[in-house]
């Protein structure tokens, strides 16, 4: 059964979310590799809503929608802001961007889940990862 959560725009409520969903999983068998998946999307999408989303605007919020079975983990999180085009980011592996400390959330995300699907405005990600225990079954 699906779950929403709305949090201000600080990472110290991304972080409780984070526990709170990866405490969900944790109740499934999803391997290590998964759960490692899991919590390094979630963190970079959560943190980038908070940061560059909402820009830490205490009025503005984040919202998650989760859902976790064991046969797949679907998160959906929302910001407040503008929004962004997702296609049309820095590489973050090309020389000019390797010391850069920001640009890597996305590629991240996109490398350790199933599916990253953002929508047209920029403002809102769904993120898929399907069980690799029950998907090798």
């Amino acid at each position: 059964m699906a779950k929403t959560i709305v949090i201000p725009s600080e990472l110290s409520a991304a972080r409780d979310v984070e526990e709170q969903i990866l405490s969900d999983v944790a109740g499934l068998s999803y391997d290590e590799g998964d759960v490692f998946a899991i919590k390094l999307a979630l963190e970079e999408a959560l943190n980038n809503a908070c940061r560059h989303g909402n820009g830490f605007d205490p009025d503005k919020r984040v919202t998650i929608e989760y859902d976790v079975t064991s046969e797949r983990f679907v998160v959906r999180i929302a910001d407040e802001g503008d929004g962004f085009d997702p296609d049309n980011l820095p590489d973050p592996t090309a020389e000019e961007n390797l010391e850069k400390p920001s640009g890597r959330g996305v590629m991240l995300m996109r490398v350790y889940m199933d599916d990253v699907l953002f929508n047209d405005k920029g403002n809102e990600v769904t993120m898929v990862k399907q069980n690799a225990e029950v998907a090798g079954s």
